[in-house]
């Protein structure tokens, strides 16, 4: 499995990494409709896949599910398409690093946000809210595994992203992708989750956190599937017991299985190319150019003044460049 891995990354650096959600709206969407439904569900939620999708599309509730869970799912969604659209096209704000702790507590805010307005933690505190801290000790849980004191949270979430931002380095070098990465992603994910720093929802923040991770190494990302919700979380506790591999393996198969999910949209027609690559018999450079300019056709400028488009997008404006405006 990990040498599947290794060679899934080798194809997505040769085909020039992931689509941007730009170019294949429709793929990512995709994903973001599993995600939001696979995540919330491992942890409980009862809305199925249709109504995750009419939820998330159209704001619109099927069914008669309780509103908390509706709220849940509405919140990972935002969640979840910040996360993909920040990894691919970051805001202005956003650092070389791979992850910050503004950005970890964003993500558990945007995520909790919507369903704690109507279904919050009976037992947090004033200051335990949407993206901030718990201030509260957590049990042990059932496989033995016992969460650090909340004062020690902060300064070991702290520890944590340095660990995940060193992962940066480490995919620079081709002979540890192999052999290291797909267990040292597997431990990030359960110290995370050993850390706990969140009094409820750190499950959802913790793979939404790794997704950020692994999107902005230009790697797909992982979707937990409901159907493996036991296997998940019987990989975690021998995680927690210092057996990396199952998680590992259940990783690099959500990674592999995601990018055959990519694949149609990584040099298809969606994908976004210098503007002189697109030029044919019916439109010259200065023909594109100018409909560019005036927002006639999808592009973007870059910064050195040039513009970029993609096939699809000339062939829509060929069919409607004709049409009254």
């Amino acid at each position: 499995m990990y040498e599947r891995f290794a060679q899934a990354i080798g194809l997505l650096d040769e085909w020039g990494g992931l689509p941007r959600p730009r170019e294949a709206k429709e793929i990512w969407d995709d994903l973001w409709h599993l995600e939001a439904h696979h995540s919330t569900a491992i942890e409980g939620n009862t809305l199925v896949l249709r109504e995750v999708k009419s939820l998330l599309d159209d704001q619109k509730a099927v069914g008669s599910k309780e509103v908390g869970d509706y709220m849940e799912v509405l919140g990972y969604g935002e969640a979840s398409r910040w996360v993909y659209g920040q990894a691919l096209e970051p805001e202005g704000w956003a650092t070389e690093d791979l992850i910050s702790m503004t950005e970890v507590r964003r993500i558990h805010h945007t995520l909790m946000d919507k369903v704690w307005s109507v279904r919050p933690h009976p037992d947090a505190g004033p200051d335990e809210g949407p993206g901030s801290f718990r201030q509260h000790e957590i049990q042990a849980f059932s496989d033995g595994m016992k969460p650090p004191a909340h004062v020690q949270v902060s300064a070991d979430l702290s520890g944590w992203i340095e660990r995940a931002n060193a992962l940066k380095a480490m995919t620079q070098d081709d002979s540890r992708l192999l052999s290291e990465i797909p267990e040292y992603l597997a431990q990030l994910h359960r110290d995370f989750e050993q850390i706990h720093p969140f009094i409820d929802g750190n499950g959802r923040t913790g793979r939404l956190v790794l997704n950020l991770i692994l999107v902005r190494l230009g790697w797909p990302p992982v979707i937990i599937l409901r159907k493996n919700r036991e296997k998940y979380l019987k990989a975690l506790a021998k995680a927690d017991a210092g057996d990396m591999g199952p998680l590992a393996e259940q990783i690099c198969r959500s990674v592999i299985d995601n990018l055959h999910h990519l694949i149609p949209e990584i040099a298809g027609p969606s994908r976004f190319v210098p503007l002189q690559a697109l030029v044919d018999d019916e439109l010259t450079y200065d023909a594109l150019r100018q409909a560019a300019y005036r927002g006639r056709l999808e592009a973007e400028q870059t910064p050195d003044g040039s513009w970029r488009s993609s096939r699809r997008a000339v062939e829509r404006y060929k069919s409607e460049r004709h049409q009254r405006r």
